[in-house]
């Protein structure tokens, strides 16, 4: 699997430097037939991204590619706790993006009858946000669940 991915960033490195744009990421999805919008791909670029350069390295890639397949993975055969780890996490992550916000998890509390203050939700989010980005992905969400 690693091979493919390595392959796969390859396909999408189109100059070869060691990194992937927004105009090479948008440049492959259009190749595929997939019309995503430009806003949509500089965000996808700044979640994979961890230097905030508006570039990918492979590395950043792989990480990226990791925390997807472990949130779309199909969950046949997994044990009970996984599935609904993976099942709650969606409930939280209402944009499907990997990550659970603030404002995701304000919405969530909201949606089971819990009141919030903002202090709250600060706290929940500095407890669970390990690398500290402002957001929970699946792995913060899993650790802190486990």
């Amino acid at each position: 699997m690693p091979e493919d991915l390595r392959t796969a960033f390859g396909l999408l490195d189109r100059n070869r430097d060691g990194r992937v744009t927004a105009s090479e990421l948008q440049f492959m999805l259009t190749n595929l037939g997939i019309t995503v919008s430009d806003d949509i791909i500089e965000q996808l670029v700044k979640d994979a991204g961890r230097s905030e350069n508006g570039l990918i390295n492979e590395a950043e890639f792989l990480q990226w590619v990791a925390r997807i397949q472990a949130l779309t993975q199909d969950t046949e055969g997994d044990d009970d706790v996984t599935k609904d780890l993976i099942a709650a996490f969606r409930v939280f992550d209402r944009d499907c993006n990997g990550y659970i916000t603030k404002d995701e998890l304000k919405s969530a509390m909201d949606m089971i009858g819990e009141t919030v203050t903002e202090g709250d939700l600060n706290e929940m989010l500095a407890m669970a946000d390990v690398d500290r980005d402002g957001r929970i992905n699946y792995e913060e969400f899993a650790r802190l669940l486990l």
